[in-house]
């Protein structure tokens, strides 16, 4: 192997030890991230924004630098093996490097668009049923709970009442509107 190595001219050197050092490190990021690993100590230069709608289209990154010269180094190998001019060789293995940044750093862009918020909206809870948790007062005179199942899960949301009788724990109701301030207004059914 020694040998190999030692015949190989300066410039096929570069792309070979481009390739093997940044494989490795490509697989390791590779494995972490489908098991679920934090890569970030691995000098992550990808920016959290407390607040953060959401992931940006992130072009410059370590997991995207390190696709880029994955395939910066092995499509370089591939070009010096067909006996390509070294200035053909830099121009084919730059573009299939930034290639593989694009398309890296749009996945990961569309992978977090799939994400969702988890921010309760509770429009969604207009015309579900549900049950009184705790007593509701009639004419809106006293706020009560209501258990309403929504976006997929059961909730104890503040309620409010225009009908005429309390409504007491145990009564079945529907949601009929929301308030500004995320109070529901229920009906007995």
């Amino acid at each position: 192997m020694n040998t190999w190595f030692e015949a190989l001219s300066g410039f096929e050197k570069i792309y070979w030890i481009v390739a093997g050092i940044s494989s490795i490190i490509f697989v390791i990021l590779l494995i972490l991230t489908l098991i679920g690993g934090e890569v970030e100590d691995l000098g992550d230069v990808d920016t959290e924004i407390e607040g953060d709608t959401g992931i940006d289209f992130q072009f410059l990154s370590f997991k995207n630098l390190m696709g880029f010269f994955t395939l910066f180094g092995w499509s370089g190998i591939a070009c010096i093996q067909n006996g390509a001019p070294q200035w053909i060789t830099v121009i084919i293995s730059v573009i299939c490097g930034l290639l593989m940044m694009t398309a890296m750093a749009a996945l990961f862009y569309y992978l977090g668009k799939m994400q969702s918020s988890g921010t309760l909206n509770l429009k969604n809870a207009i015309n579900t049923e549900g049950e009184v948790y705790l007593t509701v007062g009639s004419n809106r005179s006293k706020m009560g709970k209501v258990q309403v199942k929504v976006q997929n899960g059961l909730r104890d949301l503040d309620a409010l009442t225009d009908d005429e009788s309390d409504l007491t724990q145990g009564t079945v109701i529907k949601v009929i509107d929301v308030t500004n301030t995320g109070i529901l207004i229920v009906k007995q059914i």
